[in-house]
């Protein structure tokens, strides 16, 4: 009786031991990548298309490879939507660097002309941007990184003289 006690109370402590080793695998202590909007490139520009390539720059804070899979945007230029759309491309940031990456974006700008020139009569001045999205990282399970950032772009800098 005495030895099936001690037995019993051996797999009880080995049971609780292994159940926190195996709850010591879920924890979730790696930072969020930081996204950061380093340049916008005008492809195309016309009356009815215009073309963009975002250049994102994706940091890795952490111990491990982190990836990518996909990026769903938002561009609004002062307060109108600019643009907005999924960009899936699979890629592995190593642990502690960062990896470029570039988003194409396709908008019609027709509908806000009258805005859009409003904003151009002076070229020199400032314009204010944000881009808003989330970025799903995750080898098999799926995590949402939210990432907001705001700027400012002179419009004189695209403009050809």
């Amino acid at each position: 009786m005495i030895g099936e006690l001690r037995a019993l109370r051996a797999v009880c402590l080995f049971g609780l031991l292994s159940l926190s080793g195996c709850a010591s695998w879920f924890t979730d202590e790696d930072l969020a990548p930081a996204v950061h909007l380093v340049k916008v490139e005008v492809v195309k520009a016309n009356l009815l298309e215009q073309r963009f390539t975002l250049h994102l720059r994706v940091d890795n804070p952490n111990d491990s490879d982190l990836t990518v899979r996909r990026l769903t945007y938002r561009v609004y230029l002062e307060r109108f939507l600019l643009s907005e759309g999924e960009h899936e491309h699979w890629f592995t940031v190593t642990p502690h660097s960062s990896r470029y990456f570039k988003v194409p974006v396709r908008t019609n700008l027709w509908p806000q002309i009258r805005d859009v020139v409003k904003l151009l009569r002076k070229p020199e001045r400032p314009i204010p941007y944000r881009l808003e999205g989330e970025l799903e990282i995750g080898l098999f399970i799926g995590q949402d990184v939210h990432l907001k950032r705001n700027g400012v772009i002179i419009p004189g800098d695209f403009i050809p003289e």
